[in-house]
This record gives C-alpha cells, structure tokens and sequence, in this order.
C-alpha cells in the first residue's frame, strides 16, 4: 500500500513542479500576451477535434465543378405551337420564312413571242403589255430571238410574279412584281477574266491577212487599223514588209474564251516609220491611245473616210475630166467603192450643206471649227438624221456611196480645205487631239514603259520558240 502511493505522490509532487514552473515563466510575460496564446491553443484543439467534412455533408461542391467542365448538350428544340393570336412572338421562337419561288426556264423557239410564251403559262395579254412597258429594259423583252431564254414565276390565278433574262453572256436583268403592281428592275453583270496575249506579222499581202495569219480577229484588226488611222492611209501607204507587233487582251467567262478585249499597246513599222501606241485611261474615265511620249494618236480628222476602198482619182489640179473631156482641176480624192459602202465623217462637226450640187450629184459639207471644212460628193444618199444643222461625230456614218451626178461608177469624191482653200487630204497635216496632262504624264510614262518592256518579252519568246534553239 505505501508502495504503490509513493509513486503516486511522486508524480504528483512531479507535476506540482512543473506547473510552479510555467507559472513562474508566464508571470514573466504580459497578460495580454497570454490571452492571444490561450485564444489559438484552444482554436487548435477544436479544429483537431472536429469531425471530416465527408463523414456529415454531400459532396456538393464536387458536383458543381463536374457540371461546369463538362456541360451536358442542350437537348433538340421541340417544335413550339403557333403562338395565340395577338400575343408577341418571342426572340426564342423560328421565325417562319417564305418559300423559294419556283422558276420555270422558257427557250425561244422560231415564230416564238414573249405573249405567246408567257400567255402558255396563263399569263393574260394586259400582264404582257404592262410588263413590256413598265421599264426600258423589259421593253427589250419584244425582240426576242430564236436562241434566247428567260425564266419567269407565276402564282397559284395565273399572274406573273419574276422574270430574268440574259442581254447577254455577262448581264442578267431581273424584274419582280411589287406589291403596288409595278415592276422593280435589278441589273447584275459579271465580270470577264481577262488574260494578256501578243501577236505580230509582216504583211506579205494585205492587213487582214496579215491578222489572220498571226491568230487575229477581223475586229481586232480593225482596232489596229483605227488606232494608226491618223497616221497610216491604209488603202495608199501599205507595203509588203511592213509589220506591227499587239498586245491584246483576249476575255473568258468560266474558263472558256468568249471573244477579245482591247488592245493595250502596238507597234508598227509602215515604210521605215516606227509607230508606237499605248491605251491610257485618265483619271477623268477618259480612254484614249497616246504615243511614248503622251502625246494622242488621234487626230482632229481621220485620213480616209471610206474603210478600206481604192484609189480611182488622186489631187491633181491639172487632171483631165474624164467625161467632159477637158481640164478640170480636181481638187480632192476618188475613193472607189461599192455602192452602198458607208462614209464615215473626217472629224467632229456641223452640217453645212446637204443636197445637190451640179456634177457633184448629192453632197454633204461639213464645218470644222473655224478654219476647216470637208466635202463628199456623188454619194448614193445621206445617212439617217444628217440635215444641215445636225452635230456629227467622228468616225459616224453620214451617208453612203454611190453615183449620182457626173460619175462614171460608184466612188465618193473627197475634199479638204483649210481657211477656204482645197488641201491634198492625202498630205496635209492633221492638227492633233488633246494629248496626256502635265499632272498625269508620269504615271501614264511608268504604264508605257511597262507595256513596251512586256511586248519585248512576249516577242524574244516568239523569237525563240520560232527557232531551232531548241
């Protein structure tokens, strides 16, 4: 018994100590020292002996997450009923769209009109004729040709609701019936894709062959001949030898090749001359062909106003009449041509004088300016609209050959005069044409130089594809 309580004592008296001790040390700090001590001593005894999280409470915020990185898919829209009449249809709610017209294509048929195609489809005689007058550009729709077609809607009664149809490969010209009744016409047009192309001959016979020779069209040739027109008489100065180089550009419309553009540029060498030329478009949406130097290749007349015709009588103030019989000075130049042939005017002007006038049969006298006029003479008739007084163009028909008067065969009888006074037409100097403007003459140079280095390229490659080098 005393054994076992002197350890007990023991231990007690042990821990008397120890407590004596710590009462001792916390005497010596302050109280407030200790207040903060106990306060955590006893926060770390409560969190110790608090139970786990998973043992009392859902796993909620486990849950959460899982839904935020992975959402489920929104499950498919069940189709809605209509909405209630007079309640407001909902942002959530599809909107219903009208459905496509159905178009029904029509070809033109030989002995085909736009009434007998439309009235086949129950559209009525008064619909036709409002449609074709509704709008210049349906009242084309009364030229229809074998070939053509266009496609049109027409509504449950009979009446026609849309029409398109193609002016040509690259225009589509749509009309839709409005609710007013009238037609409303939208234009669209396709662009060509254009493609650069070179050509050169030497004339070995005549122009067109020469054309023809080097894959070239006859409206292209036609162009070559109206850009050196002012320079170039191409009935008299032609000569075996010459030779002219172009850069055209030839259209496609979805890979297939539909015809050719402009020229850009040209080169030609007519009996030792070099001519060059290059298209330019000023920044007014003018487009004109001007020389290296900017100066136009178009003067304020054309030499010849009779494409492509002979020569029968030249300038010769000596000549003897050949059915008088006599010396009559003749003072202009004979183009022979088929009657019928069309005379273009030498230059911008008004008319002067049209009708008839002795030997010279029927006449037409143009004024130019103060200081020149033209005469054409023994002309089968005057073109449409031509009376004295009419403004005419360049280059626009005003009448056409014949041989009325002292003639003996079809021909026209030209004549130019300056200040009153007859000139050679064949030699006189033409006054130019506006050339490039100071302010856009550096840009048009860089656009030359440009072309000309391009055209150099294309025939070296002609050159040597031609040879034996390979």
């Amino acid at each position: 018994m005393n054994a076992q309580r002197r350890p007990t004592q023991s231990v007690a008296t042990s821990m008397r100590m120890k407590l004596s001790a710590l009462g001792r040390m916390a005497r010596r700090f302050p109280r407030a020292h200790l207040a903060v001590s106990a306060a955590l001593g006893l926060t770390v005894v409560i969190m110790a002996l608090a139970p786990e999280s998973g043992e009392s409470r859902p796993e909620r915020t486990r849950t959460v997450a899982l839904a935020e990185s992975a959402p489920r898919p929104a499950p498919a829209l069940k189709p809605q009923p209509a909405p209630a009449p007079g309640r407001a249809q909902t942002a959530a709610e599809p909107v219903p769209t009208a459905p496509e017209p159905d178009w029904v294509e029509l070809k033109v048929q030989s002995g085909d009109t736009l009434s007998t195609l439309l009235q086949a489809h129950g559209v009525t005689a008064a619909q036709v004729h409002r449609l074709v007058t509704g709008d210049d550009q349906l009242a084309e729709l009364a030229n229809l040709r074998p070939g053509d077609s266009l496609n049109i809607t027409v509504d449950g009664a009979g009446e026609l609701t849309a029409l398109s149809y193609h002016p040509s490969r690259i225009e589509t010209v749509k009309a839709i019936l409005e609710d007013d009744g009238r037609w409303r016409v939208e234009n669209e047009t396709r662009q060509y894709q254009r493609r650069t192309r070179f050509a050169e001959a030497t004339i070995d016979n005549s122009l067109f062959l020469a054309g023809h020779a080097a894959g070239m069209s006859d409206n292209l040739t036609m162009q070559l001949a109206n850009i050196f027109g002012w320079d170039i008489d191409f009935v008299l100065d032609i000569r075996n030898g010459d030779r002219f180089r172009v850069l055209y550009e030839e259209l496609y419309l979805d890979g297939e090749k539909v015809g050719e553009g402009n020229i850009l540029a040209a080169e030609f060498w007519n009996q030792g001359r070099h001519l060059s030329a290059y298209r330019f478009q000023t920044r007014s949406g003018d487009t004109d062909y001007f020389d290296s130097q900017g100066r136009s290749m178009r003067k304020a007349f054309i030499r010849t106003p009779v494409a492509f015709s002979r020569i029968s009588s030249r300038f010769n103030l000596g000549r003897k009449h050949p059915i008088l019989n006599k010396v009559r000075a003749h003072r202009g130049i004979d183009y022979a041509a088929p009657s019928g042939t069309p005379i273009k005017s030498a230059g911008k002007g008004k008319v002067i004088f049209a009708g008839v006038k002795g030997g010279y049969g029927n006449v037409l006298i143009l004024q130019h300016g103060q200081r020149y006029s033209t005469l054409y003479a023994h002309m089968r008739g005057f073109a449409k609209g031509i009376r004295v007084g009419s403004r005419v163009n360049q280059g626009q028909t005003i009448g056409y050959v014949g041989m009325s008067g002292l003639a003996t065969g079809p021909h026209l009888h030209y004549e130019f005069r300056v200040d009153g006074v007859h000139r050679n037409p064949q030699t006189v100097e033409l006054p130019k044409a506006e050339s490039v403007t100071n302010n856009e003459k550096p840009q048009f140079l860089v656009q030359a130089k440009r072309m000309e280095a391009q055209m150099t390229l294309f025939a070296e490659a002609a050159t040597l594809a031609s040879s034996n080098v390979f």
